[in-house]
């Protein structure tokens, strides 16, 4: 397995105040359901209104952020430009992959990333003819202690090498059975009535991610969504490789 560092938390390390408090009204604004006014974000940051002012035509600057005709702020184009560069060859072997398995299963497929102590939503694709799908937005983050796709990224994992590179976040006892099956379930931990499988995929030089898919709920067997997951999986792991 590639040597990986522990992860560290950022509590006490030294940086940029500016940088971050630009960072983070980047994450509000990715966020929000709707534009937000300055006075809005600046208290959501937990500062001066001029301060938010600053911070705000920087970012602007680099396309980062976009005023509307109303003079409200949302997360610009640029943002799109920098997420393109995320994992890039993972997004680029996986994407036939998830769209196969979107229409074929008829769920919403989506690949999971290690971020520190959450799993996060890489890129989604959502099945073309479906009555009914769950949305799973890029970005979307939840714990390791919650949904299949932490529990398949600890799966491809022994519990030792888990603690070395992640102290403090526990190893779930469902990793060892999703090591033994092949793939990870859950229902109802994200999200109630609703079910997710997921698949880890071995990607090189970093921590495993993960394949999955959300559904509602209800007597599906999950032996036949694993095997396609796997194979998925599989696939994606080649290509990279």
């Amino acid at each position: 397995m590639t040597t990986v560092e522990p992860v560290q938390s950022p509590r006490g390390s030294k940086h940029s105040q500016t940088l971050s408090r630009g960072i983070r009204a980047l994450e509000i604004l990715a966020d929000a359901q709707a534009p937000m006014s300055i006075a809005e974000l600046s208290s959501a940051l937990g500062v001066h209104r001029s301060i938010a002012y600053r911070i705000l035509r920087t970012l602007e600057d680099h396309s980062l952020l976009m005023r509307t005709e109303g003079g409200l702020v949302q997360a610009g184009p640029g943002l799109a430009a920098l997420a393109r560069g995320v994992s890039r060859d993972l997004q680029t072997a996986a994407l036939p992959e998830l769209t196969d398995v979107a229409n074929s299963l008829q769920m919403t497929a989506f690949i999971a990333e290690w971020d520190r102590h959450d799993c996060v939503t890489l890129m989604t694709v959502e099945p073309r003819h479906s009555e009914t799908t769950l949305a799973q937005r890029p970005g979307t983050r939840h714990q390791f202690s919650a949904g299949a796709p932490g529990i398949a990224i600890q799966s491809a994992l022994t519990e030792g090498q888990w603690n070395q590179i992640a102290p403090g976040l526990p190893y779930r006892q469902e990793a060892v059975e999703a090591a033994g099956r092949g793939y990870a379930v859950s229902h109802d931990e994200v999200i109630a009535g609703v079910s997710s499988v997921a698949v880890p995929i071995q990607v090189p030089g970093q921590l495993p991610a993960a394949i999955a898919v959300i559904y509602i709920r209800g007597t599906r067997d999950t032996d036949p969504i694993g095997s396609r997951l796997l194979a998925s999986a599989a696939e994606i792991a080649a290509q990279l490789h």
